[in-house]
C-alpha cells in the first residue's frame, strides 16, 4: 500500500458498497460512504476515524455537488470514486411500465453520470484520479427478462468507453466493473421490483422466471469480499483495466460476447464490405 486515497462510495449501505468500504477502509484509506439514507450507511458501518458518512441519492445531481464539495473542504481530493448504487426492475419489456424503465436508466445511467460529473472538475485540477463504474455483464450480452436493466448496463459501457478516451489526458483512469452473480442484495426485495403489467401471453414464463429468481436469492456463487478485496488491489495499479472479468461467469460471458461477434462479423463480410460509394 502506498499512500492513503480518499475514495468516494455510493450505496454504501449494504451490497458490494458496504463491502468495499470496509476493504478500502481496512487498506488504510480515507471513505466517504454515501447513500440515500446516510443513518442506515452510520448502522452498517459505524465510526471508524477515516470515514465520513454523507446523503447521497445519485439521481439528484444537486446531493452530489453537495457531496463533493464537503469532500473536498474535509480531505482536499478525491482519488477514487466508484459508481455502485444500483437498483433492478425486472421483468420482459412489454411488461415494465415506462415508468418503470425511465426509473431503472434515470439510477443505472444517469445516476452515475451525475456523480462523475461532480467528481471530474476536481480531478482535473488534481490531475489525476480513478473512476470505477460498476457495470454488469447484463452490459456485455442481452438477457430475457432483465431488458431494462440491460439498457442501462449497455449505456453506462458506451459512456465510460467514451469517457475514458476523454479524460485520460487529465491523468483520470476508468474501469468498467462487470460482475456475473454475486451473495449481494441486488435480488433482495429491498433492490428488486417486478414488472407492473401483466400480459398473458408472457404470464407462464414470468412466473417462471420469478420463482427461479427469488430462489437465487442469497445463493449466488460469487463472494462480495473477494470482488471487493480485487478492486482495491487493482485500484493500486498504474495502468487499471479498463475492463474487469469480474467472476469466472464473466469470464465466460466475455468470451461468448468476443465469439458471436466475430461470427456475426464473418457471416456475411462480403455484403458488409461491399457497400462502399463508388468513385469511378
Amino acid at each position: 500500500m502506498t499512500d492513503k486515497k480518499v475514495w468516494l462510495i455510493t450505496g454504501a449501505g449494504r451490497g458490494l458498497g458496504l463491502n468495499l468500504a470496509r476493504s478500502a477502509l481496512a487498506a488504510g484509506h480515507i471513505v466517504i460512504a454515501t447513500g440515500r439514507d446516510p443513518a442506515k450507511v452510520n448502522r452498517a458501518l459505524g465510526q471508524h476515524d477515516s470515514l465520513l458518512i454523507l446523503k447521497l441519492d445519485i439521481t439528484c445531481f444537486e446531493d452530489a455537488e453537495i457531496a463533493v464539495a464537503v469532500a473536498i473542504q474535509t480531505f482536499g481530493k478525491i482519488d477514487v470514486l466508484v459508481n455502485n448504487a444500483g437498483n433492478f426492475f425486472a421483468g420482459f419489456f412489454e411488461e415494465l411500465s415506462q415508468t418503470q424503465v425511465r426509473n431503472q436508466i434515470d439510477t443505472l445511467l444517469f445516476g452515475p453520470m451525475n456523480v462523475t460529473r461532480a467528481v471530474l472538475p476536481e480531478m482535473r485540477s488534481q490531475k489525476q484520479g480513478l473512476i470505477i463504474t460498476l457495470s454488469s455483464t447484463a452490459g456485455i450480452g442481452g438477457i430475457a427478462f432483465c431488458s431494462a436493466y440491460c439498457a442501462a448496463k449497455f449505456g453506462v459501457e458506451g459512456w465510460m468507453e467514451s469517457l475514458a478516451l476523454e479524460v485520460k489526458k487529465f491523468g483520470i483512469n476508468s474501469m468498467l466493473v462487470e460482475p456475473g452473480f454475486f451473495r449481494t442484495e441486488l435480488l433482495s426485495n429491498d433492490s428488486t421490483q417486478y414488472a407492473e403489467l401483466s400480459i398473458n401471453d408472457y404470464a407462464d414464463d414470468t412466473r417462471a422466471t420469478k420463482t427461479a429468481w427469488q430462489g437465487m436469492d442469497g445463493k449466488q456463487g460469487g463472494d462480495p469480499q473477494k470482488l471487493a478485496e480485487a478492486l482495491i488491489q487493482l485500484a493500486e495499479l498504474e495502468h487499471p483495466p479498463a475492463r474487469f472479468a469480474a467472476g469466472a461467469d464473466a469470464v465466460e460471458t466475455f468470451e461468448a460476447k468476443a465469439k458471436t461477434l466475430n461470427d456475426q462479423a464473418n457471416a456475411l463480410r462480403e455484403l458488409s464490405s461491399s457497400l462502399s460509394l463508388d468513385t469511378d
